[in-house]
């Protein structure tokens, strides 16, 4: 099984969006440098970022995110973002009408069997779990290897957590990796076991 890591850019002091659910400048990093991160050129970063991000986005087999992130996002018009193989939707609704049912999307009802999807459908590749509520459920289930994080220099002062609502403490290791890219800090941390 690939490894499950719970990732976002984050501000300083913990938010991955507002209060209304708007990510503001956590994503500036990605359109703040002179090296395309992506196919079509639309996100460039600094070479030290993309040294950093490129590798880990290329592991990526699976996205597992909330049906929250899933509605805001449209369900990315049906094509899982970033080039990632499939999108697993953890939701106790299904499908929305009308939804292509060949698109790559998954929709499982709680964290514990959206991992285990995931994990099939990756197989040696990386799970990605989105920060936020759903991310903090799959930490408090012991579901978690690593933890990664963009930090931005912003302070939000409220918003949406990036470790959602965990109430319990979790330790984790290093940190592994510390790497400073333009307007964003990079940081890796294993899940103590």
């Amino acid at each position: 099984m690939g490894t499950v890591v719970m990732y976002s850019s984050v501000s300083v002091d913990g938010f991955v969006a507002d209060e209304n659910d708007q990510p503001g400048p956590l994503f500036e990093w990605l359109t703040s440098g002179d090296v395309p991160l992506d196919a079509g050129g639309g996100l460039t970063v600094s070479q030290t970022s993309y040294d950093y991000t490129r590798p880990y986005w290329d592991r990526i087999g699976v996205t597992v995110v909330g049906r929250h992130v899933f509605d805001l996002t449209d369900g990315w018009d049906g094509k899982p973002p970033g080039g990632i193989d499939h999108v697993v939707v953890v939701t106790h609704r299904p499908a929305p009408e009308g939804w292509d049912r060949d698109a790559p999307f998954h929709f499982v009802d709680g964290v514990e069997a959206a991992v285990a999807r995931a994990q099939e459908l990756a197989g040696e590749r990386t799970v990605e779990v989105a920060a936020g509520d759903v991310g903090g459920q799959v930490l408090a289930a012991g579901l978690v290897d690593e933890v990664r994080m963009d930090v931005v220099p912003v302070v939000f002062g409220s918003g949406k957590r990036f470790f959602g609502s965990v109430d319990a403490q979790h330790l984790l290791e290093g940190p592994d990796e510390v790497v400073q890219g333009s307007r964003v800090l990079h940081l890796r941390y294993r899940v103590r076991r």
